[in-house]
Formats: C-alpha cells, sequence, structure tokens
C-alpha cells in the first residue's frame, strides 16, 4: 500500500478562509437569543472589527503578493488570486448577513426595550428642530465640505473614516458648479447622538450622524441643492513596513512610519446601499479597486462604532451579569507576595481570578528595600498601566529595571513608543527586543536579595499585561521561585538585552530555537507509545493552529492511533475527521462571553508522568519562527491536574458554546440536546470568580 501524501493540499484549510469561518461564529453569538441584547450588539460590533483588521492586514498582504507578481503558495496551494476571489465572495455574505441582522432583528429588538435609532422620516418637529441646533451647533464648525473640481482634487481619505460623497445642483459665489463634493465626517465626532429627553418620549432615542448630516448637508454649500449624499469608507493596508536591516533605530524608523498607516494603499470601499452606479463608479475610479472590492451597506459604513450603544444604555438586564474576579485565599491570607510565591508555586486563571496579585507582585518589588533589579517583557499594557507606574518607581527608587518593550506589537505601536520614553526617562533600561523577531513572551523576573543568597521570582504569562484584557481574555499566569526556572528566563533576558550564542535552559523551551522541534519530539512520542500500545493522547488548546510540519506530525500520530482532542479558537488549517489520515483528531472552537487565549498542551507520555506545558505562543510559523516566545512545563501535579479539568476537559464537556470543525473546513455548533446545559465560561465563573 502506498504511503498517504501528508503534504498534499487536500489536507489543509486555508488559513484567510478559516479565519473568515471565525468571524461566522463571532457573528453567530449576536445572532444567540440566549447571549443578552446589548452583548449581542458588541458581538455584531466585533465581527465589523475583525473584518477591517482582516482586510487592513490580510487582504492587504495578498494585493501586495498580486502586485508584484508573487507565486507563493500556502499548504492548501491555493494562489493570492484565488483566495482573493474566495474571500471576497464569503465577505459579500457575512456582510449581508450583518446588516440584515442588524435591521431585521436587533433594532427592532431593541425598540421593544425602548432603545430607539430614529429614522429622519420619523422626526417629530420638536426632535427635527434639535437636530437642526445640534448641526448648527456641534457640527457645522467642524466639518470641512471639498468641492470636486480641477483646483479641488479628489482627497486623500483617511483609513476607515466616515465621508460621504455629496452631488449638487447650483453654482457658488464664484460661479462653479462641480456637481460633487465631499464630507468628511472628524473622528472625534460621535456616531450615535442621543437625543434629550425635552425633545423625545423615550429614554434611549438616538439618531445616526450620519442621518444629521444627510439632513443637513444642503447648509454647507449655501445657495446650492445637495441632491445626493451617500456614506463611504474606505478601508487601507495598516501593516507597517520598516525594514530592520537597514536602519539604527527602530523607534524613530516607527515612528516615521505610523503616520503612513492613516494614508497605505486602498484595500476595500464600503458604500451606501443607495448610492447610485454612476457615483459608485467614480469612487471605484478615485481609490484604483476593483469591482469585487466594494461592499454595499443597508445602514451605517462603521457598524464598529455602534460598540458606544453598551455604554450609552443603563440597562444592566440587557447585559452579562457582573463578576469580581475572586483573589486565592493564600494571597488574601498573607499579603507578602514574596512570601506567598516561597511557599510554592501559584496559578491565577484570569478573568475568573483577579489580575490584581499581578500588579501587586511588580509594585511590591518596586519598594521592597531587598529587590536589586526587575526585568520584564511588555507587548501590550493599556493606557495608564499600574504595572508601568511601578515600572517607573523602581526605575526612580535607583533598582536596577530592564524593560523589553515591542515596538511592533500590531495597532499598539504608538502606544508602546510613549511607554518607551516613559521608562526611559525614569531611568529604566529599555531595548527593543531582537531584529527580526516580535518579542511575544509574557514574564516578570525580580532578583531580591534574602540574607546570603540572591532568590529569583518569577512570573510567566499566556497573555499581556494589559488590566483591561485580564477582563476579557481567559489567560494563565505562574508564580515561581524554582531556581531552574528563574535562570532559565534570566537566561532568556541576557539574550534579549545582551548577544550570545544560543544556551541550553534546563526548563523553559523558547521559540524560535527550540519549541519547534520540542513539540514534534512529543507528538512523535506519543505515537510511538500508541504503537507500543502504551496510553497515548493529546489535548492542546490555542488560538491558531496553521503550521505544517506540526499539522502533518499530528496526521501521523492519528495514525498511530494517539486520541488528539484540539481546542482551537480561531484559525485552524488541519481537517480532522478524514479517513485513513485523522480519524482520531477533533477539533472544537469555543466561542463566549471572554475570548479564548490560553494556550495549554498536555502529552500523556505513556506510563510516565503525564506532562503539561502552557506558552505564549500558538502553533503558528510567526510563532515557531520569527518571535520569541517562552513555554513552560507545569510540574506541581496538584496545579497540572487543576489546569487539565479547567482549561482541557472543561471544554471538552461544553455543549453550548462549542462549535466542531468538520473536515470540509466548516463549522457546526454543539447541541447538547436532551443532556444537561454545559458552558465552559460559566462553569469557570460560577467555580472561580465571585459573583
Amino acid at each position: 500500500m502506498d504511503a498517504i501524501n501528508l503534504s498534499s493540499p487536500e489536507l489543509y484549510i486555508n488559513r484567510e478562509l478559516s479565519l473568515l469561518e471565525f468571524n461566522r461564529r463571532v457573528l453567530e453569538q449576536a445572532r444567540d437569543e440566549s447571549v443578552p441584547l446589548l452583548e449581542r450588539v458588541k458581538f455584531l460590533c466585533i465581527s465589523a472589527a475583525n473584518l477591517d483588521e482582516f482586510f487592513e492586514i490580510r487582504v492587504s498582504g495578498l494585493k501586495q503578493q498580486l502586485t508584484y507578481g508573487s507565486t507563493q503558495r500556502g499548504p492548501d496551494n491555493l494562489s493570492p488570486f484565488e483566495q482573493l476571489k474566495r474571500i471576497s465572495e464569503a465577505v459579500h455574505g457575512i456582510m449581508a448577513e450583518q446588516y440584515q441582522l442588524l435591521n431585521g432583528e436587533l433594532i427592532p429588538r431593541l425598540a421593544k426595550e425602548d432603545i430607539r435609532f430614529l429614522k429622519r422620516t420619523e422626526w417629530n418637529r420638536r426632535q427635527a428642530g434639535w437636530v437642526k441646533r445640534y448641526f448648527s451647533r456641534e457640527l457645522a464648525p467642524i466639518l470641512s465640505p471639498m468641492a470636486l473640481d480641477p483646483a479641488h482634487p479628489f482627497p486623500r481619505v483617511l483609513n476607515k473614516s466616515l465621508t460621504f460623497i455629496v452631488t449638487l445642483e447650483g453654482k457658488d459665489a464664484f460661479g462653479r458648479n462641480s456637481g460633487m463634493a465631499i464630507v468628511g465626517a472628524p473622528r472625534s465626532l460621535p456616531r450615535l447622538v442621543q437625543l434629550p429627553e425635552s425633545s423625545t418620549s423615550g429614554p434611549f432615542d438616538f439618531v445616526f450622524l450620519s442621518s444629521i448630516i444627510h439632513a443637513h448637508v444642503s447648509d454647507l454649500f449655501p445657495g446650492m441643492t445637495a441632491t445626493g449624499c451617500y456614506q463611504f469608507r474606505v478601508t487601507r493596508n495598516s501593516d507597517l513596513f520598516v525594514d530592520e536591516e537597514e536602519v539604527d533605530d527602530l523607534k524613530l524608523a516607527l515612528e516615521g512610519e505610523l503616520s503612513s498607516r492613516r494614508f497605505g494603499d486602498e484595500v476595500r470601499l464600503e458604500v451606501a446601499d443607495d448610492c447610485p452606479e454612476d457615483v459608485e463608479r467614480f469612487l471605484v475610479r478615485q481609490f484604483e479597486l476593483e469591482d469585487e472590492d466594494v461592499y454595499r451597506c443597508s445602514g451605517p459604513v462603521n457598524l464598529t462604532r455602534l460598540m458606544t450603544i453598551a455604554e450609552l444604555v443603563d440597562r444592566p438586564d440587557l447585559k452579562y451579569a457582573g463578576f469580581k474576579p475572586r483573589i486565592p485565599a493564600r494571597i488574601r491570607r498573607n499579603e507578602d507576595m514574596f512570601d506567598v510565591i516561597r511557599r510554592g508555586d501559584l496559578i491565577l486563571h484570569h478573568p475568573f481570578e483577579s489580575f490584581a496579585p499581578v500588579v501587586e507582585f511588580v509594585r511590591q518589588a518596586a519598594k521592597d528595600p531587598g529587590v536589586l533589579a526587575i526585568r520584564q517583557c511588555l507587548y501590550r499594557t493599556g493606557p495608564d498601566s499600574a504595572v508601568v507606574k511601578a515600572l517607573v518607581e523602581a526605575a526612580r527608587s535607583g533598582k536596577e529595571v530592564t524593560v523589553v518593550v515591542e515596538l511592533r506589537a500590531r495597532f499598539d505601536e504608538e502606544a508602546n513608543i510613549e511607554l518607551a520614553n516613559t521608562l526611559q526617562e525614569a531611568g529604566a533600561h529599555v531595548v527593543y527586543g531582537v531584529v527580526g523577531h516580535k518579542t511575544h513572551a509574557k514574564t516578570v523576573l525580580v532578583v531580591r536579595r534574602e540574607g546570603r543568597q540572591l532568590r529569583r521570582y518569577v512570573h510567566m504569562g499566556t497573555g499581556n499585561y494589559h488590566a483591561r484584557t485580564a477582563r476579557l481574555y481567559t489567560d494563565y499566569g505562574l508564580f515561581t521561585c524554582d531556581a531552574a526556572m528563574g535562570e532559565d528566563v534570566q537566561k532568556v533576558f541576557q539574550q534579549l538585552t545582551a548577544m550570545g550564542r544560543v544556551v541550553r535552559l534546563k526548563k523553559l523551551v523558547q521559540s524560535p530555537f527550540t519549541l519547534h522541534k520540542h513539540m514534534l519530539d512529543l507528538i512523535a512520542r506519543e505515537a510511538e507509545n500508541a504503537r507500543a500500545g502504551k496510553p497515548a493522547r493529546i489535548m492542546a488548546k490555542m488560538n491558531s493552529l496553521v503550521e505544517p510540519q506540526i499539522i502533518q506530525a499530528l496526521y501521523a500520530a492519528s495514525q498511530a492511533g494517539v486520541r488528539i482532542d484540539l481546542i482551537v479558537r480561531g484559525v485552524c488549517s488541519l481537517r480532522p475527521g478524514v479517513k485513513g489520515i485523522s480519524e482520531t483528531i477533533t477539533v472544537r472552537s469555543i466561542i463566549g462571553r471572554f475570548l479564548e487565549h490560553t494556550r495549554v498542551f498536555y502529552f500523556e507520555n505513556g506510563e510516565e508522568e503525564e506532562q503539561l506545558f502552557l506558552s505564549s505562543a500558538d502553533w503558528m510559523e510567526r510563532n515557531f519562527f520569527r518571535r520569541v516566545e517562552i513555554c513552560f512545563p507545569i510540574e506541581d501535579r496538584r496545579i497540572r491536574q487543576r489546569l487539565i479539568e479547567e482549561s482541557l476537559l472543561n471544554y471538552l464537556a461544553d455543549n453550548s458554546q462549542a462549535w466542531m470543525l468538520q473536515s470540509d473546513g466548516s463549522y457546526k455548533r454543539v447541541s447538547h440536546g436532551n443532556a444537561r446545559r454545559r458552558s465552559a465560561q460559566e462553569h469557570l465563573l460560577a467555580e472561580l470568580a465571585e459573583t
């Protein structure tokens, strides 16, 4: 019998199409009647924001490949042209579903709850008068209409900005009649405007900014008449390019490149569905796009800005129930974080357990006279970060503070440049990682003098040091003062801040050096155990799975009889359930209240002690080969068993928010049928959080 070719394109799902399938699952949350109404609106907005980033990064990359004549193909063997064609078809369908859901279901449901979006045709005299005064007072002084004629060429439209193209009749003060003008809505303007109680009968009546501008756009052109006013929005390439081999200062180079993000190459045009064909053709020519790049919108062209409705409407009954993240009893009983960690490893599961102990750990290190040095990797931190404030305090008090700031954290570049400047001004040593590799590891190292010895305290996590996302993302953080772990983390920092050859680590596994091979070896060992009749099982939870060699290794392990259960939130290029290839592999995706972000890897290890790893890395090429990542073992048996139960078995038992990947690349939602309903996230809220 001929050997099966595990690299055959038929065995791989296209990464971009898989990402769009993930966005469909997010959109389904907006359709799910068991989700609170205002949260459904938020899921709709998230699906729109995901599409924005998809075009800004993924589609723009494919278009660049097409422009430069690239023939590069992925494991699925689809060319850039074929991918763009399929993407256009899929996204047109997704966007049609978004607006159908908004107009046909969400807006009527909101109206039943006295949350109304009033159209121009629905304004009564009092409301119309208020809107006119609002336009004159708040909008007219800010809006800058631009006529289109030889002296006024088509303006450079900002990325994702709400813009209007206006058709005109009549002549202006100079006798000109260009027939067309552009009006841009500054980002500072709210896209939803709440009507005051004095002019409305409902508690939450809103009008769209676009409706106000439509109603009074003629006022911007005295003596002329606006015969049409149509929203549009252009999405641009937002992937920054910096040739790291040719720059002397990465920070300065990125600062110079950031402004170009607002004016990158056009990749998508969204227009109002009532826009005349000739006006649409005019815009298509201006942006040098193709027909398949145009998306008609039967509603606001930027659904993302509807996210503010949840903040503007005080209706707790239409939102998820609040909860208070729990602080573990060990920390509640003992405020000294160093003493707590010395007594044994400690794991935190966010957002069910509080992020506050992580902040407190850095704060205590900043103030403790015994602490000599603090080293930390920062990828994303958020504004007004308490962790950064503690690092600044430590540096100002004379401690040795070294911070690796990843300037190229996508869409956080500007914030991270400001962060780096703040830390440097306080006296901290700031480095930007390694040329050619993003520093994606999440860790803090504190060196403390205790009597005659120096002890290393470490925090390592699967997520960022970002207080806000710690309330929205599921992540793990491990505190330990294990000597070997601390020594390994110190060596990682030495690699990042100094120069030298690859050093051998005792317990940690690191990208770009050993993580990929280590995972391949562990998968292969499970296959050997299965062939030898020993217990063999792999369970892994991650955000994305696309790396071809890992997928091939999983296929080979499945053929050997290894039971493989994968929990992959987003992109998955592996095809499960293919006869003779992946019959023992299941892939499920959990989409719920919190964004699943933990990376947990379990290997049964035959008759030996089972092994479990946490990591900052997904199973993607970039994480294995182009990023600095860490993967660390969980050696405490009690903690290991807890993580197996919480992050693996618990999610494999989910029959409420789980989607199963089919071999054709589609996903099917799991139904609990007559069985008891179980949601992994709700179970963790009940078990860990203080509801």
